[in-house]
């Protein structure tokens, strides 16, 4: 029966990672489809390419949410059911994978930066916030989005091991899990890392990207000669 528990548990955290925010926004509020411009990547920063924050930052908040409900789920559900730290380390990487190879989206996904993010506010809100000072303190620093990102997928494992028994358990299943999310992060942005060695990675506020949103344009109307 637990192993029954168990395995839903990690389906469902990979199902709720699965939902695409930054679709799912981008159409209710009139968008073009994220995978249709720009980085073609489904993810907040994309959206943000259409100029609507508003959009971007409930794409941020929506896939930052899935990440955090999965864990908080899972811890729940494995304390009632006395089921391993483990499962609830799988159903972290879960969610995660579920963000990066969606089953709604072909398996193609975004880079996972802010589901990541709330993965890590599920396991302890101090290491969230440790990594995502990082991240802010990156990228003022350096300007590249890309980089910050990096550096807190990097730092993000060594907090966990650094504060671990000194500000929260220290539990080998989530340092696991914690250290192949990052690995998956960096992997992601092989792109982004080619680029920055080449120093032809944009910053934040500079040039716009070259492939924009497209634009919905009005009819031209036509006036009927008398």
């Amino acid at each position: 029966m637990s192993i029954i528990i168990a395995l839903a548990l990690i389906a469902a955290s990979y199902l709720i990672g699965s939902i695409p925010f930054a679709v799912v926004v981008s159409r209710a509020m009139g968008l073009a489809d994220p995978r249709s411009f720009g980085s073609r990547n489904p993810g907040a920063t994309n959206v943000l390419r259409t100029g609507n924050k508003t959009a971007a930052a409930l794409t941020l908040l929506g896939d930052a949410a899935k990440g955090w409900l999965a864990v908080f789920l899972a811890n729940r559900l494995s304390e009632q059911a006395q089921l391993p730290m483990a499962v609830v380390a799988l159903c972290a990487v879960a969610v995660f994978l579920g963000h990066v190879f969606p089953l709604f989206l072909g398996f193609k996904g975004g880079k996972g930066v802010a589901t990541a993010l709330g993965v890590l506010v599920g396991i302890n809100v101090w290491l969230a916030l440790a990594t995502a000072a990082t991240w802010a303190i990156v990228a003022y620093a350096m300007r590249y989005s890309s980089l910050s990102s990096i550096c807190a997928a990097i730092f993000a494992p060594l907090f966990y091991v650094l504060g671990g028994n000194v500000a929260w358990p220290l539990e080998p299943s989530l340092m696991i899990a914690i250290t192949a999310i990052s690995i998956i992060l960096l992997f992601r942005h092989k792109a982004n890392i080619s680029r920055l060695l080449q120093g032809k990675e944009s910053r934040i506020g500079g040039a716009a990207d070259k492939h924009t949103p497209p634009q919905k344009t009005k009819p031209i109307r036509r006036e009927r000669h008398k």
